[in-house]
């Protein structure tokens, strides 16, 4: 069975990005969503296997967003993406609870191991 996956990035470009590498490797995108709120949201309507969590977005970031789904799934497996510099933010959300943090622009192979390690 695939493993279900929701993207999160306030970018339609990257969240095809992201999608197209899962798609192309045998992984469902079960949902998306452009900021934190709608990725609480979704994450409980859909209840994904992990999600790819964009760090700066509108409405709500993406590590507020990490801390409030982890407040009602604490075994939630969140993977950050995160532009160059953004390296304070990354320290925040892994110490928030993400389980690893993917760079953009992305790079399929890092994207893959991120996510394959991260479902173990």
């Amino acid at each position: 069975m695939a493993y279900r996956i929701l993207v999160v990035d306030d970018a339609a470009f990257m969240r095809m990005m992201i999608k197209d590498i899962l798609v192309k490797n045998g992984y469902q995108v079960v949902g998306e969503a452009a900021d934190g709120k709608q990725a609480v949201e979704k994450y409980r309507e859909l209840n994904p296997d992990l999600v790819t969590m964009d760090i700066t977005m509108p409405e709500m970031d993406g590590i507020t967003a990490l801390k409030e789904i982890r407040s009602f799934d604490p075994d939630a497996k969140i993977v950050m993406c995160s532009a160059m510099g953004q390296q304070a933010m990354v320290i925040d959300a892994i110490q928030a609870g993400a389980k690893d943090f993917i760079v953009k622009p992305f790079q399929a192979d890092r994207v893959l191991e991120a996510i394959r390690k991260t479902l173990g």
